[in-house]
């Protein structure tokens, strides 16, 4: 396969040789164990941020809330991705880390598995769907949140091994 240089480059794994999207055979893969981090920044502004702080808001408490949605949402990505595969999780945590100096929340998620393919699509689900919740349940008070800087941070096992994002 040449990229837009001419250049070769690694093929894509969910492409076949007619070039329709397929399903990758995960059968014949070691079960290893894998974990995946993501993470996502939601910009609420300040009288948002202040509510959230607050546990004042409305709707209810906004990070436990987000917390459990980007869990549950982890949980549901094969669901999500057309060509995901359903996995077995062991365990997702999400963290939220409020950012006075941005009025931000910070979302910081982690999945893990014992399997034959990897977890970075739940964790970016998780990080995303607890951006979303945030976003949800603070709209009243702001229409100008953002949600953004979605990006696998880190990833464990497998075939290709360990990668960490360079800060």
């Amino acid at each position: 396969v040449k990229d837009a240089t001419g250049g070769a480059h690694a093929s894509l794994t969910h492409v076949n040789s007619a070039g329709t999207a397929s399903m990758v055979n995960v059968g014949a893969k070691a079960t290893t164990s894998r974990v995946a981090s993501a993470s996502a920044r939601v910009w609420i502004g300040a009288e948002a941020f202040a509510l959230v702080r607050a546990n004042a808001m409305k709707k209810g408490d906004v990070l436990s809330t987000a917390r459990l949605a980007g869990i549950m949402g982890a949980k549901r990505t094969a669901d999500l991705i057309p060509l995901c595969h359903s996995l077995a999780l062991d365990q997702v945590k999400v963290e939220l880390e409020m950012v006075e100096a941005e009025y931000a929340i910070d979302v910081t998620a982690t999945a893990a598995c014992s399997g034959k393919t990897g977890v970075e699509m739940e964790a970016l689900t998780a990080a995303t769907v607890s951006g979303l919740t945030i976003y949800d349940m603070c709209k009243a008070v702001s229409k100008d949140i953002v949600i953004g800087d979605v990006r696998l941070e880190s990833k464990s096992g497998g075939k290709s091994g360990d990668w960490t994002r360079v800060k």
